[in-house]
């Protein structure tokens, strides 16, 4: 159910929403003749494309979902389980399951859909499936070498190619519009149809519109993190925030004085954080603020946000980001942790004169913070980095 669950839609609930949508999945499969294994074996005999077109529609208008739920942030990909690659098991099972999609005029989905209406080629293709199975099961120790060789790892095909992300998705609409193309001419020639593949009536044209426009979508659409991310850089796009700061002296009360609305957001990296870091501070990165198991700190409400980092600078390109993405009560420390080290940590107690009265009650809570925020930070046990919760999410055909 995508970024729906379980923010919008609950665990359970979940699961009877998913029930109906297996089941109209199914009718449609079979409304569509995916029940009928003449119509499937088409694509090898060269007289009916209709699964190949079903597929690549399937996996463009899947690709279009992911980049525009992850351009509007609500989708985390992060979160999303990647099967691994084994590329022997991968070569070996794909040849294994296109000979018996071939000769059994199945997949294990249509099949299924084939067995629910009664059909008795597709109760037998299942009841293989099974046998199949337990073979598998049986012999997988002998097995097992050419299962789990040549592992990839959680890869994409991007990742794969070493090509953007925007680029391949453009390719992949490309790819399937010229498929769309060819195969109806394939089409035509098999079945002896004297007419052109493609022609200029307002299906072929909706068509090639609408292809067109998923194709350039991905350029026109970038992933929301890498976005913000760019933008952060420009110095200008920072400025256009209305960022508030929060002073040495005034984070340092806070602290001492224990208050359970403030949190503290350290953007710094693991080993300075590490080395040192403020009293129940969290560790966070740009890229976490994208994250939801992450960012979720950020979500409750009455707190005082503040960002951390070695400079003023890192903190409100951070700070930015957060705006962008609809966090609130943000603060930013002026000066950054450089400053906050040297004002209060590192405060020289010797300072007497003060040109006013003000002045030097900065200089006695200074003198006492320099004692009291050491200890602190000595006794309070940082949050530190929260981690993600990875879920594995399995289905498909």
């Amino acid at each position: 159910m995508g970024p729906l669950v379980p923010d919008i839609i609950g665990n359970e609930l979940n699961l009877v929403i998913a029930l109906f949508l297996g089941m109209l999945f199914g009718a449609v499969l079979e409304q569509a003749g995916f029940s009928t294994s003449k119509k499937l074996v088409g694509l090898f005999y060269g007289y009916d494309f209709t699964v190949l077109r079903v597929f690549f529609t399937a996996g463009v208008v899947a690709m279009t979902g992911v980049i525009l739920l992850e351009h509007f942030g609500l989708l985390d990909i992060n979160l999303t389980f990647v099967n691994p690659m084994f590329l022997w098991s991968a070569i070996v099972g794909g040849l294994i399951m296109g000979l018996g999609f071939v000769i059994g005029g199945f997949c294990p989905g249509t099949g299924l859909c084939a067995a629910a209406i009664g059909k008795i080629d597709g109760i037998l293709f299942v009841l293989g499936s099974f046998i199949g199975v337990f073979i598998f099961a049986e012999g997988y120790p002998m097995f097992e070498g050419i299962y789990k060789g040549a592992n990839w790892g959680n890869v994409q095909m991007y990742q794969t190619l070493h090509i953007p992300e925007s680029l391949f998705a453009f390719l992949l609409t490309a790819v399937a519009l010229t498929a769309f193309w060819f195969t109806s001419i394939v089409e035509n020639k098999v079945n002896g149809v004297s007419k052109p593949a493609v022609r200029m009536t307002p299906y072929y044209v909706s068509l090639g519109v609408i292809g067109t426009l998923i194709a350039f979508s991905a350029f026109v659409l970038p992933e929301k993190r890498s976005s913000l991310l760019e933008k952060a850089e420009d110095i200008n796009f920072v400025n256009q925030h209305d960022i508030k700061t929060i002073s040495s002296d005034e984070l340092a009360y806070r602290i001492i004085d224990k208050e359970n609305e403030l949190q503290i957001f350290d953007f710094r990296s693991a080993k300075s954080f590490e080395k040192f870091h403020l009293p129940k501070a969290i560790s966070l990165s740009a890229n976490g603020l994208f994250e939801k198991e992450t960012s979720k700190p950020l979500l409750v409400e009455h707190k005082i946000n503040v960002f951390v980092g070695d400079n003023e600078l890192s903190e409100k390109k951070a700070a930015a980001i957060a705006l962008e993405l609809g966090f609130e009560n943000i603060r930013v420390l002026q000066g950054g942790l450089e400053a906050f080290k040297s004002q209060i940590i590192n405060f020289d107690t010797t300072q007497t004169a003060a040109a006013n009265r003000q002045l030097a009650d900065t200089f006695r809570f200074r003198a006492k913070a320099c004692k009291v925020i050491p200890q602190l930070i000595e006794q309070s046990k940082s949050i530190g980095v929260i981690k993600k919760a990875t879920k594995r999410v399995v289905g498909g055909c």
